[in-house]
């Protein structure tokens, strides 16, 4: 057992009090702990990754045996998220650094590692109320965040984002504390043993707290009709808080996968799945699509375009299918960088124009952001040679159905036509007013942006190689047997 597992959720937790007790004056020591600690959790997210590959690792806190005591489990999926996690807030630190954001309202640091304390929880815990608290963690820390800089409209809409995550925190209390009564262990290894051993006549009441804890991670997906949240949220919220709230929606996408593969029996799991997520997920890529197309302000349209990216997610992990799950989390990776991508070239706008309307030309941008977002329509539209086709093409191939294809080739298309109205507008038109580009983008925030285009550039290059590593994940999420040998469970009914 290695003590390295616990440090991604042990190294902000401390940082975040000890910047926010003792450096709450002094703004060049917060950016300097923030900006440490978020490089540091890459380095350890790094070094993690070999660990990982050898099976996976379980940590015991307080050395207390599984299913009795908490874990935390490390796999290749729990490690990818972390390396991805950690990369996307270093360049948002980066950002943020350039463009002063983290002056505008107090604590950014301390809530930024808050935040990265709850996200790497989540996808290390293998217990499904530890679960339930880094979400928690989340939502206070994101809150802070999302309110940062202040403002009615910011205030309104993080009170929206708040109820609406109570509620799903209400409904996750439920589904857990119905699966602890039948099962009494919350293990989530543990869970996919107990589960399948239970008797045909408890199969029902399994049934409705799997619905339940799938609405919850719905909820934290934006899978439509619960998506409703997430365009004002992402929309107000500061640029860069924006951008690292691109890979929350993807805890939802993480939960889900550990939902069906782990704690839930295959029969159960088809038949949710296959029910459920199928048509939402395609509901939700159409609808994000037609908003991106609709969006009267860059924001919202970005916000709308990661909507759209869930529903593509939920799709490929609706399948079932290792294949499927490969290809779904080549998309999700690129689809974070993507969707981060772009809401700091909308804050980019909103700062030199100081709106970002999309109903009327005004005097142009400067043509290196004009470059930049170019680049991120193409990311975020799916178009070839980024990412963004690759993943959607290995979906495709992966999963020859009908329905699928003509979803997501529509999706595609309307994403298209919305950025390029959007790009017509905030580049072209702007001539017609004025001769001559407004403002510059500052140098920091200039280098995070590329840092961005180059991960995407990279996740293109390097896919003959990235993919069979996510095939070996899909794989060990469709056989996860190998996951739930680590917690080394005790036979069933034994006490601690």
């Amino acid at each position: 057992m290695t003590h390295l597992i616990i440090l991604p959720v042990v190294l902000p937790a401390l940082l975040g009090p000890i910047t926010l007790l003792f450096f709450r004056a002094h703004p060049a020591a917060q950016r300097a702990m923030g900006l440490g600690g978020t490089a540091a959790l890459l380095a350890l997210a790094l070094a993690l990754w070999p660990i990982a590959t050898d099976g996976p690792q379980l940590y015991r806190l307080g050395d207390w045996p599984a299913p009795f005591g908490i874990v935390l489990v490390l796999d290749r999926l729990a490690a990818l998220m972390l390396i991805l996690t950690a990369f996307l807030a270093l360049a948002v630190q980066i950002y943020v650094l350039g463009t002063g954001w983290d002056r505008k309202g107090r604590h950014f640091h301390a809530l930024f590692l808050f935040q990265l304390m709850g996200l790497n929880g989540a996808f290390l815990t293998g217990d499904a109320f530890n679960l339930f608290v880094f979400f928690e963690v989340l939502l206070i820390a994101s809150y802070g965040l999302m309110v940062h800089g202040g403002g009615t409209n910011r205030i309104r809409a993080g009170v929206q984002y708040v109820t609406y995550n109570l509620v799903g925190s209400s409904l996750f209390l439920i589904g857990l504390a119905t699966v602890y009564g039948m099962t009494g262990t919350l293990n989530m290894a543990d869970l996919g043993q107990r589960i399948a051993a239970l008797p045909d006549g408890d199969m029902a009441l399994t049934r409705v707290a799997a619905v339940l804890l799938l609405l919850v991670f719905a909820i934290k997906g934006a899978l439509v009709p619960l998506h409703l949240w997430l365009p004002n949220t992402y929309a107000l919220a500061p640029g860069p808080v924006a951008a690292l709230f691109a890979v929350m929606t993807k805890v939802g996408a993480y939960a889900t996968l550990r939902l069906g593969s782990v704690m839930l029996p295959k029969g159960t799991t088809e038949l949710l799945f296959g029910t459920l997520l199928a048509p939402a997920g395609m509901l939700t890529l159409i609808i994000g699509a037609l908003g991106v197309l609709g969006a009267k302000g860059l924001a919202r349209q970005a916000a709308f375009a990661a909507v759209a990216s869930m529903g593509t997610v939920f799709i490929g992990l609706s399948a079932l299918d290792p294949a499927v799950t490969a290809a779904t989390l080549y998309y999700m990776i690129h689809s974070t960088l993507a969707g981060a991508l772009l809401f700091l070239i909308t804050d980019q706008v909103q700062t030199l124009r100081n709106s970002d309307d999309l109903t009327q030309a005004r005097p142009p941008l400067p043509g290196t952001l004009a470059a930049l977002f170019f680049v991120a329509a193409i990311a975020t539209a799916g178009m070839p040679p980024l990412s963004g086709f690759l993943g959607k093409l290995l979906i495709l191939q992966s999963l020859p159905v009908w329905p699928v294809w003509t979803t997501i080739l529509l999706g595609s298309l309307l994403l298209m036509l919305g950025l390029a109205r959007s790009g017509s507008l905030l580049f072209w038109k702007g001539y017609e007013i004025a001769a001559q580009p407004t403002g510059q983008i500052p140098p920091l925030a200039r280098f995070a942006l590329v840092a961005l285009i180059l991960s995407l550039v990279a996740l293109t290059l390097f896919a003959g190689q990235i993919h069979p590593a996510l095939q070996q994940i899909a794989q060990d999420l469709h056989d996860p047997i190998a996951y739930v040998q680590a917690n080394d469970l005790p036979a069933m009914g034994a006490k601690p």
